[in-house]
């Protein structure tokens, strides 16, 4: 089993940037792929960036393409999102998920972190 702890969110202004932590714990050998993903009011929940366990493959959404870096600190089991140049069309509650293969579904979501971009 697998913890997720997300952090780092906050109120900034359009143009600004944020790095959002996640923090991982438990059984983290097993984890094969992470991925942010957010959610925004009376919206579903959508990708924003994923990469494999290893650090290798980063995918992003078209929206966030050029603005936004997923990252992990091995030492520290800790996978970072840095956005940058941040819109107000971003503002969500962003949350980290895991997959432990290939096929599967992420899941094992954190209590995610809110993000809030004032125009």
């Amino acid at each position: 089993q697998v913890q997720l702890v997300e952090s780092g969110g906050g109120l900034v202004q359009a143009g600004d940037s944020l790095r959002l932590s996640c923090e991982a714990s438990g059984r983290t050998f097993s984890i094969y792929a992470v991925a942010w993903f957010r959610q925004a009011p009376g919206k579903d929940r959508e990708f924003v960036a994923g990469m494999m366990w290893s650090g290798r493959i980063p995918r992003y959404a078209d929206s966030v393409k050029g603005r936004c870096t997923i990252s992990r600190d091995n030492a520290k089991n800790t996978v970072y999102l840095q956005m940058n140049n941040l819109k107000p069309e971003d503002t969500a509650v962003y949350y980290c998920g895991i997959k432990f293969a290939s096929g599967h579904d992420f899941g094992s979501w954190g209590q995610g972190t809110q993000v809030t971009v004032s125009s």
